[in-house]
């Protein structure tokens, strides 16, 4: 998968967020729902998010130094993984405690229009965002499916943008139905039972969000299909083949490729120099994101067919 942008679809979540985060607020003091009270708490939560991948974005881009030499390209993947982090304890924690809260004190719903009013509205921004963040990642996605795209992404922020708007929509369908089903039986029980589901539906999410970035923060390399394209474009014009391949991405838009190569024995210094800087710009071709490549030309000592 390719590393891709996102910038766009980030600043979108984050406007919609602080806005209905506002939003959301001023209804929990006029009602005193708990679902919207976990609804508010978990756009604060996210409005945070959005800033903080921005700002991993902002610190990725800085120049290369000596204690850092492959530079901060992993910054992306760090705040991504402090996201997913904030997202279970800000949200998920605080929805499940205000959730039980709520069933246990059996706390009516004061003026249950204006809840169901703004959780209209948030749910109308909350699409739109959503929208912005599945046509930033389309490209990035090409033809695999989104699970897939979420699972193989080097690029952390769509990702993430992607689940925080999906979560944030089914966790508004959730306060919506327990805010609409605490009104229309006079319970205030559902309005509890809708922000425990939200609290569940963020956790879910952040599980995956910790799982996914974490991997990516250890260092991940290219997937099968990524290395059979180095292959290809390693081998041929004076390499025999590749005798073992190495890759790890250090940022979403920078891979590190280390591969030892066999080579005649009877080609002088110079033609080897040669083959390896011409087998360096068929790889760059191949794959773009590999911008740093360190070939070893070495005998061929093993069996055809083995790495």
């Amino acid at each position: 998968m390719s590393a891709g942008g996102g910038a766009t679809a980030i600043v979108a979540a984050l406007l919609a967020n602080a806005g209905i985060a506002v939003a959301k607020f001023i209804g929990f003091l006029i009602t005193g729902s708990s679902s919207i009270l976990a609804e508010a708490v978990h756009s604060v939560a996210d409005t945070a998010n959005q800033g903080l991948l921005l700002l991993g974005r902002h610190r990725a881009r800085r120049q290369a130094t000596l204690q850092h030499p492959f530079g901060y390209g992993r910054d992306r993947y760090f705040y991504s993984f402090v996201v997913a982090l904030l997202l279970f304890s800000l949200g998920s924690v605080f929805a499940l405690y205000e959730g039980a809260h709520k069933i246990y004190s059996h706390d009516p719903i004061s003026s249950p229009l204006v809840a169901i009013g703004i959780l209209v509205v948030a749910i109308v921004l909350e699409s739109l965002s959503f929208r912005t963040a599945i046509r930033e990642s389309r490209p990035v996605k090409r033809d695999g499916s989104w699970w897939q795209f979420i699972r193989q992404s080097k690029s952390p922020e769509l990702p993430v943008v992607l689940l925080e708007d999906a979560g944030a929509l089914i966790g508004l369908l959730f306060a919506f139905a327990g805010v609409g089903l605490s009104v229309l039986t006079g319970d205030p029980l559902w309005d509890g039972l809708g922000t425990l589901g939200i609290g569940l539906l963020l956790g879910a999410i952040a599980i995956i969000l910790i799982v996914e970035t974490k991997s990516l923060l250890i260092g991940e390399g290219s997937d099968a299909e990524e290395l059979n394209r180095i292959r290809a474009a390693l081998v041929g014009r004076g390499v025999d083949r590749v005798i073992h391949l190495r890759t790890q991405y250090l940022g979403p838009d920078e891979l590190l490729v280390g591969a030892k190569i066999a080579v005649p024995a009877t080609l002088p210094s110079v033609e080897v120099a040669r083959i390896i800087d011409e087998a360096e710009a068929r790889v760059r071709g191949a794959v773009p994101a590999a911008r740093i490549i360190y070939l070893e030309p070495d005998l061929d000592r093993t069996p055809a067919g083995t790495n």
